[in-house]
């Protein structure tokens, strides 16, 4: 992995982290599915321009196409319409510490649906990893955290999850940002109208909802997003995914700095182990580095 994919690596790690702070600080005045809907609207337009800028085109490749709309519907309808309504009950640091579970239960279900070898540093970052959730979880039940949300977060990762598996291989081809502008266009034609089913539309206008608001479109929006597809092409998505390991620690560190969000000792230790657990999970299903080959013997039959 070179110099520039770690940076990358770290960038989107950081900015995605950041989207569970932003995400609480904008549902505090605003509907959740309405707001994430505008923002899908305006960051879709935007990512639509710049690529046509650039001189992308409309046409994409079959697996791009499969991409944009699966990643369109599961991760950002999906996945982030559950957590932005989940997040009007829950704090930014559980929803964080939830969805980092996405790269445990990709393992997970690799090893169960398509019978993939896991190797026992694998095996025991599970262990850890569904430890460390445990223990957060027991002790945030135990301070009365509302199961309603927790449950939405979770069946948001289910979602994510899914993408995720689909998704295998499908990023190539080029168009990168017609390609994220697309899909937020597509998360966007979801939300609306379950935006005017499902919920009363309020906006109460305020600086942190605008900044907040702003933010969370340009920055994890559109500019991790970008960075993401461009890193699955880079390195692959074994290797990009070793990344969501620190999602647990920057995604908490944040809430706590920004919002106040208090921790118990529990819960620290609960994160560690999370963090140490989808580490070990990512590294174990790193391709195995191949030592130099020898030089052919004397005896050795020529080709």
């Amino acid at each position: 992995m070179d110099l520039r994919a770690i940076a990358m690596g770290l960038t989107f790690a950081l900015m995605w982290s950041s989207a569970f702070t932003s995400a609480r600080i904008i549902v505090v005045d605003a509907s959740p599915l309405f707001s994430l809907a505008m923002r899908f609207l305006i960051s879709g337009v935007i990512g639509v321009l710049i690529a046509r800028a650039l001189g992308q085109t409309w046409r994409l490749t079959s697996g791009q196409w499969k991409a944009t709309i699966v990643f369109g519907v599961c991760q950002n309808a999906l996945y982030l319409g559950l957590n932005f309504v989940a997040m009007q009950w829950i704090e930014a640091s559980l929803a964080a510490i939830i969805a980092s579970t996405m790269p445990l239960l990709v393992a997970l279900a690799s090893l169960i649906v398509f019978r993939e070898k896991i190797r026992p540093l694998g095996l025991l970052g599970l262990v850890a990893g569904v430890a460390g959730v445990g223990l957060i979880m027991g002790t945030r039940i135990g301070a009365g955290v509302d199961l309603v949300g927790v449950a939405f977060c979770g069946l948001g990762v289910l979602a994510l999850t899914a993408a995720t598996l689909a998704l295998r291989g499908a990023t190539s081809g080029g168009n990168f940002m017609m390609v994220v502008g697309l899909q937020m266009l597509i998360g966007s034609a979801v939300l609306f109208p379950a935006a005017l089913t499902f919920e009363t539309i309020r906006v109460d206008p305020s600086w942190p909802l605008a900044l907040a608001f702003i933010y969370t479109t340009l920055v994890p929006g559109l500019a991790a997003t970008l960075i993401w597809v461009m890193l699955l092409n880079r390195i692959g998505a074994v290797r990009a995914a070793t990344f969501h390991f620190l999602n647990p620690v920057f995604g908490v560190a944040i809430a706590s700095i920004l919002l106040g969000e208090r921790l118990g000792v529990l819960d620290v230790v609960g994160v560690g182990i999370v963090t140490l657990g989808i580490l070990a999970v990512q590294l174990s299903r790193q391709p195995a580095t191949r030592t130099a080959p020898m030089a052919p013997s004397l005896s050795a039959r020529a080709d």
